[in-house]
């Protein structure tokens, strides 16, 4: 053989069987084509072929003191680094109801002896090649699977980078750094997973749902990109025609959503729920909001948990415009808006997390170098 070929390695058999005269026959007439274990007992065999690397066929007698062949099968079987192993019982059990037994304990042939030489070996071959086959598919599975999840994972990476960059470049035209957008994307989380235990909400606010909350959240305000900069940057009180155009940015972002969702071609979760929240976020409980006037419990839920998350921060953070203000002054508004800005229970939910809330904001709090930046380069453009 060349020295510069690879040594092709034999197939490893186990030979389980408690008389010393039966291993040594297996081992003779084995030796030449396989690498053969011997083991005399259950207990032994068992450590055999948990052994990395695992044998690849195992011939396992009957009966043997302690732990007979048929326990030993089903322990391999139960095993998952040793389930794929074939096992092939070599016995003078010759009934046909201990044939069934070994193949119902998971046995893939049932020889009985005294054996004949060239079946033992055609039997072997046989199952070799099958196992051979059946770890190719296995692999080839494996391979797959590990594959399309890599892709999945890469895929919604992408996703979830593309809706940060979109909600990013509404947000910060606003609130100077994207920072709102976490912590808004925090609060709602928050607030879901605390109303989780809630017998009213439990059934919908499942861990899938308060993901794709977690997802939607940051495109709540992408309609603010149709918002022109005088009246989204605007010091003072809007006019009733500058509040009339700032309510529609709640339109853009789901009409926007939406035109993203068609040019799709297929509904996607995480979008019918961002256009709800886009579209409802400012409507308030006793109708009194907008876009729609909707009322109460017909105001999405997303939109509702929003709705909190984004008066909340709206009132702490600073703005070219205004000076953001202290956490009990913001808590006690929230407070005073159960029942008609927001859903009562809500509030309550809000009231048990506030101090949650007050971390979360210290955590993410906006730089103020950012604010001082953008004010001065408006004051400039106002000359």
């Amino acid at each position: 053989m060349n020295a510069n070929m690879a040594t092709v390695e034999k197939p490893t058999i186990l030979v389980v069987d408690d008389t010393p005269e039966n291993l040594s026959l297996m081992m003779e007439l084995l030796k030449d084509a396989y690498t053969v274990q011997l083991a005399n007992s259950g207990e032994r065999a068992l450590k055999l072929a948990a052994r990395v690397p695992h044998p690849d066929l195992i011939l396992l007698d009957i009966m043997m003191p302690a732990m007979d062949g048929y326990e030993v099968c089903q322990r391999l079987k139960s095993y998952p680094p040793t389930r794929d192993i074939p096992v092939v019982f070599l016995t003078a059990k010759a009934e046909v109801a201990d044939e069934k037994k070994g193949l119902e304990a998971g046995g893939v042939d049932y020889i009985t002896k005294p054996i004949s030489a060239p079946i033992v070996l055609a039997r072997i071959k046989i199952h070799l090649a099958l196992k051979a086959h059946a770890d190719f598919l296995r692999d080839k599975s494996d391979f797959l699977e590990a594959e399309v999840s890599k892709r999945t994972r890469e895929v919604l990476a992408i996703q979830d980078v593309t809706i940060m960059v979109l909600a990013s470049l509404a947000e910060t035209r606003d609130s100077d750094t994207g920072n709102h957008i976490t912590r808004t994307q925090l609060y709602v989380k928050a607030l879901a997973q605390h109303l989780a235990a809630h017998p009213k909400f439990s059934s919908l606010l499942t861990d899938a749902y308060i993901q794709m909350l977690y997802k939607s959240a940051p495109l709540h305000d992408i309609g603010k990109v149709g918002i022109p900069d005088r009246i989204l940057l605007k010091p003072g009180r809007l006019d009733a025609q500058e509040f009339e155009i700032m309510k529609t940015h709640t339109t853009l972002g789901r009409d926007a959503i939406e035109h993203a969702e068609k040019r799709l071609g297929i509904q996607v979760g995480f979008l019918s729920m961002a256009k709800d929240i886009a579209l409802s976020h400012q409507e308030k409980w006793d109708g009194s909001g907008y876009p729609q006037g909707l009322a109460g419990e017909s105001i999405p839920l997303p939109a509702r948990l929003m709705a909190v998350a984004d008066v909340y921060d709206a009132l702490i953070s600073r703005r070219v415009y205004k000076q953001g203000m202290p956490h009990e002054k913001a808590a006690a508004i929230i407070q005073k808006g159960r029942g008609t800005h927001f859903d009562p229970d809500l509030v309550d939910a809000f009231v048990v997390l506030q101090d949650e809330f007050r971390q979360i904001a210290a955590r993410f709090a906006d730089a103020e170098a950012g604010v001082d930046d953008k004010k001065l380069l408006l004051d400039r453009l106002s000359v």
